[in-house]
């Protein structure tokens, strides 16, 4: 039987970038600290997948201070969340056919 993958985004094979992306399309915004602790990973491996998804227009960022710490929070673009629900479609059916 073949399996038809062309709806999977090459972008979402991360697992990083998947928990992201998860996140961030059931709430309307995320802040850093937030996501490093629910994905469990260090600063500096999610501030580079969040550049690369920020720079392909699958998120965005909003940076505000809350008293004197700086706070950026993260968000689905449109975009973003019609390319991971095509992606999540894409896994349903792969699953779905076994």
């Amino acid at each position: 039987m073949k399996i038809d993958i062309s709806g999977l985004n090459k972008f979402f094979e991360n697992r990083v970038r998947l928990g992201i992306m998860s996140i961030l399309v059931v709430n309307d915004s995320y802040d850093f600290n937030n996501l490093k602790e629910a994905l469990g990973v260090t600063d500096g491996n999610l501030a580079s997948h969040l550049k690369a998804l920020e720079e392909n227009g699958l998120i965005k960022s909003s940076k505000q201070f809350i008293g004197r710490k700086p706070n950026t929070s993260y968000y689905a673009t449109e975009a973003g969340r019609q390319k991971f629900s095509v992606h999540l479609k894409a896994l349903e059916e792969i699953i779905n056919s076994q």
